[in-house]
């Protein structure tokens, strides 16, 4: 893929652009095409590369990222993605409801959900764990009581 970018780029033909920058920022560059022993213009150029190719990178992820929702959705041009119903009461238990799970990481809900093990409602802003699976199924969200302890066993389940 890198050399595919390098022959695009090879092909372009180049042009002049004129900008107007804070005088730190260019005193910043000059320092550092100083140190790199290349002209300013040589800095500038890589950075405006390197940032129109992430945002390029970023694109197709975002793209593909859509049309697996689409595909999933199996209705083109449904403009937002179903909401789940509430359960009313907790899920039933798998037989192994922590299978494949690696790890947990700690964070802080924006919205509600329940935990995924003893299926207590927890709140926007309330602490949780994010069970990550090694099989690349979906994490699972875990109240902090449920998390198992170095005894293999949970605080409150």
């Amino acid at each position: 893929m890198t050399d595919e970018k390098t022959d695009r780029r090879k092909d372009r033909k180049e042009r002049v652009l004129h900008t107007r920058v804070p005088e730190v920022l260019a005193d910043e560059l000059k320092e550092l095409a100083e140190r790199m022993r290349v002209p300013v213009s040589n800095v500038v150029r890589s950075f405006l590369e390197d940032a129109v190719d992430a945002m390029s990178a970023m694109g197709h992820r975002a793209e593909g990222e859509i049309r697996d929702w689409a595909d999933r959705l199996g209705e083109p041009g449904r403009s937002s993605p179903p909401r789940l119903p509430e359960p009313e009461e907790p899920p039933p238990p798998t037989a192994a409801p922590l299978a494949g799970v690696i790890g947990f990481q700690p964070l802080t809900l924006a919205q509600p959900t329940r935990c995924g093990l003893s299926g207590r409602e927890l709140l926007a802003g309330e602490e949780a764990y994010l069970g990550l699976k090694s099989d690349g199924s979906p994490p699972l969200i875990v109240a902090p009581e449920c998390v198992p302890r170095s005894s293999g066993e949970t605080d409150g389940t």
